[in-house]
């Protein structure tokens, strides 16, 4: 099968899905600067999902480079990937028209849960397809990083039942986490 047909295919995919994001973000009702403070919580969402969506973009075009062939089984995990991450417009959305409330903002970490666990996955599928000794075996090693980051998606979840802007902390803390890029298969694609 041909990677780079994997790769476009999800290229197309997260280009609707950045742009359903920012079709979802209204107009402001004024003129001036306070009519868009009433809009600065929905942008703020937006930002946040924005980076979210980049950080499994980049990080599975790495990984695809660093892949050698792909197959039937990685086209299902990466499509329950783009599934996860098709969902990110409808929590933000719903998360704005609820206020923050709380299981919306839960809501938001099942969903990047899900994606943490489809790129998991589709992780897992693409080194066992290529071989334990292949160049994405090696560069990913335990993948510590990846660990962390859906164990705090996972405790976030509960979180936000208690208090919804500690939750969308670990969400942005995750982010700023990742916004770091993850040279691990950079350095082994160079070598």
């Amino acid at each position: 099968m041909n990677r780079a047909r994997l790769e476009a295919f999800t290229d197309g995919v997260i280009a609707i899905i950045i742009t359903i994001m920012v079709l979802e973000i209204h107009v402001p009702a004024g003129h001036d600067w306070s009519a868009l403070r009433a809009e600065v919580p929905i942008l703020l969402a937006y930002v946040l999902a924005y980076v979210n969506v980049g950080i499994f973009w980049n990080n599975h075009h790495h990984m695809l480079h660093a892949a050698e062939r792909v197959n039937g089984r990685v086209l299902w995990a990466n499509l329950l990937l783009l599934f996860w991450l098709s969902l990110v417009p409808f929590v933000i959305r719903w998360m704005d028209e609820a206020g923050f409330a709380a299981a919306p903002v839960a809501a938001y970490g099942v969903v990047l849960s899900g994606a943490a666990v489809g790129y998991t996955l589709l992780e897992r599928v693409l080194i066992a397809y290529n071989g334990p000794h292949s160049r994405l075996a090696r560069a990913v090693g335990s993948d510590r990083k990846g660990k962390l980051s859906l164990l705090g998606y996972l405790l976030s979840i509960p979180l936000a039942f208690y208090q919804p802007l500690a939750s969308l902390a670990v969400y942005v803390l995750i982010a700023l986490v990742w916004l770091v890029p993850d040279r691990r298969i950079e350095a082994h694609l160079d070598a």
